[in-house]
């Protein structure tokens, strides 16, 4: 029996809808510059691929009304996602093989400190600083289903007035391409979580906006920050 020197912590959960069943996070990993418009708007090159960075468990922010405005930043910003949960993984999957590992799907926000992103990026450093703090991934409740269909419409509004539109068909790589490109560069497991990208129109949020995401079929998440 191992004897640890403190207690352990928490596993994050998401919970699942209509069960009472909490789904444990192991791993969150993002996929960068996934819809073409966003690729532009960000100064890339339409031809290069996408690629992925990482967020701890903890950062998940489930359900929650309010999230806090985090600080050292002046410049967070929103992103809307579509999340696949794993129920099952491995290594070197195939697009149809990993889509038979997706427990569920979710709608999530990558909140990202622009600031501190950009600064990294100009010194050629990581973005942890940027992308993997507290509270930085909020989302909705897993819905246990088959992938969203491609006309599936993946929008978020501030305040009421519209930022973001999409829809999943946009993606450069679909879900099935996500995952299994994602399982050829770490070991994939049940309670892994994936951001599968933004559309166009990210932007600034400040402390008192009221965001809305919504990803069609899948489900909705509201919050505040405060």
């Amino acid at each position: 029996m191992t004897t640890y020197a403190f207690p352990p912590h928490a596993i994050p959960t998401v919970p699942v809808e209509g069960s009472n069943a909490a789904f444990p996070v192991r791993r969150i990993l993002c996929v960068g510059r996934n819809y073409a418009a966003h690729r532009r708007e960000m100064g890339g090159d339409e031809r290069d691929p996408p690629f992925f960075f990482a967020k701890p468990a903890d950062a998940v922010a489930p359900l929650r009304h309010e999230i806090p405005y985090p600080p050292a930043t002046s410049d967070l910003h929103h992103e809307i996602e579509l999340v696949v949960a794993l129920k099952a993984g491995g290594s070197d999957l195939t697009p149809e093989q990993a889509l038979d590992c997706v427990f569920g799907y979710a709608v999530g926000v990558d909140l990202t400190r622009r600031d501190l992103q950009g600064a990294a990026k100009a010194k050629g450093q990581p973005w942890e600083a940027g992308k993997a703090f507290d509270a930085s991934a909020p989302i909705s409740a897993i819905r246990v289903m088959g992938p969203p269909a491609p006309e599936a419409a993946v929008t978020l509004s501030v305040n009421g007035a519209e930022r973001q539109r999409g829809q999943i068909g946009d993606m450069i790589w679909n879900v099935g391409e996500v995952i299994a490109k994602a399982s050829a560069l770490w070991t994939l497991a049940a309670g892994d979580l994936i951001f599968t990208g933004t559309p166009e129109g990210v932007g600034a949020i400040a402390r008192g906006d009221a965001v809305t995401g919504e990803v069609e079929g899948v489900g909705r998440l509201e919050f505040t920050l405060v």
